[in-house]
C-alpha cells in the first residue's frame, strides 16, 4: 500500500468539508480524513506534526493512538468480523495477533493522551477538549482490549469510564456530538448480547439500550466532527443486521464516495448486492 500526505490544495479543503468548517482543515481534521482512507503512516506523520505545534494538546496522542487502532481493526479484519454479517468460516480463519510494535506505541499514546488530559484538567476543569481527549482515550483503550486482545471484563471497564466522561462533557457542552459516540456505542453493542450477559452487564454499571444507543450514535453520524464517519459505519452495521439492506447502502455509499482508499465500505456494498441479489 502506498501513502500520499496532501496539504494545503483547495481541493483537499474541499473534500475535507464533511470533518470540519469550510476552509483550510487543521492537521487534526487531516489526519483523521487519511486514517478512515486507509492511510495510516500518513495520519500518523499528520497527528506528530500536530503534536510538535501543539505539545500540550491531549488530543494529539489520543488521535494518534486512534491511527494505531483502526490500523489493527484492518490488518486484523476486525469490523468485518466482529460487527458486519461475516460467516462463521472469516472467524476462524482470523489470526487474531496483535502486532507487538503497534500495541507498544498504542498503549504509549493512550497512556499520554491521559496524562495530558488529567493535567490539564487539574488547572480547568471544564476544559472539553481535554474531556474530549480523555473520552476518546478511554474508549480506544476499551476497543483494544475487548476486540484485539480479547480481554472482555476488563474492556467494559474502559468503556464505562468512557461513557461517564462523555456524560460529564455533554453535561458541559451539549454540542459536543463526538461525545454522544461513546454513550452510543455502549449501549448499541452490548445490547447485542443475549438477555442474561445483558442482565450481567446491566448489574455491573453498564447501558444496554438498543434503540437508545442508535438515536445517539445518529446524532454523532449526523453532526458529529473527528469521529462522525465511524457513526456512519456503526449506523450502517446496524442497518445490515436488521435486513435494512436499503438504508446500510446508502450510508456505505457516502463513506464509499468520501474515502475511496477504504476497501471495507466497497466490499460490504459488494456483499450487500450479493445478498439482495439472492433473495
Amino acid at each position: 500500500m502506498s501513502w500520499m500526505l496532501v496539504r494545503g490544495s483547495i481541493a483537499l479543503a474541499t473534500l475535507l468539508a464533511p470533518l470540519g468548517a469550510a476552509g483550510t482543515p487543521t492537521l487534526l481534521e487531516l489526519g483523521y480524513r487519511q486514517m478512515y482512507n486507509l492511510e495510516f503512516e500518513s495520519a500518523h506523520a499528520t497527528f506528530a506534526e500536530h503534536l510538535r505545534a501543539h505539545p500540550d494538546d491531549a488530543m494529539g496522542p489520543a488521535s494518534d493512538a486512534a491511527a494505531y487502532l483502526f490500523g489493527e481493526f484492518d490488518r486484523l479484519h476486525i469490523l468485518q468480523s466482529e460487527f458486519f454479517l461475516h460467516d462463521d468460516n472469516f472467524r476462524k480463519e482470523r489470526h487474531l495477533t496483535p502486532d507487538a510494535r503497534t500495541a507498544r506505541l498504542f498503549q504509549q499514546q493512550v497512556a499520554r493522551a491521559q496524562q495530558l488530559a488529567t493535567q490539564r484538567l487539574a488547572q480547568a476543569p471544564k476544559d472539553t477538549n481535554a474531556l474530549l481527549a480523555l473520552m476518546l482515550s478511554q474508549g480506544l483503550r476499551s476497543d483494544y482490549e475487548g476486540l484485539i486482545e480479547e480481554r472482555y471484563m476488563t474492556s467494559l471497564a474502559s468503556t464505562r469510564k468512557s461513557r461517564l466522561t462523555a456524560q460529564h462533557l455533554l453535561e458541559l457542552d451539549p454540542n459536543c456530538y463526538d461525545a454522544w459516540t461513546a454513550i452510543g456505542v455502549e449501549n448499541y453493542l452490548l445490547s447485542l448480547k443475549p438477555m442474561p450477559v445483558r442482565w450481567f452487564l446491566q448489574a455491573i454499571g453498564n447501558s444496554t439500550d438498543r434503540e437508545y444507543g442508535l438515536q445517539k450514535t445518529r446524532l454523532t453520524a449526523e453532526r458529529g466532527h473527528y469521529l462522525k464517519p465511524f457513526a456512519q459505519l456503526l449506523l450502517a452495521v446496524a442497518a445490515m443486521r436488521s435486513k435494512d439492506f436499503s438504508q446500510a447502502e446508502r450510508l456505505l455509499r457516502g463513506l464509499n464516495a468520501e474515502f475511496p482508499r477504504n476497501h471495507l465500505y466497497a466490499e460490504e456494498l459488494a456483499r450487500i448486492g450479493a445478498l439482495q441479489h439472492s433473495r
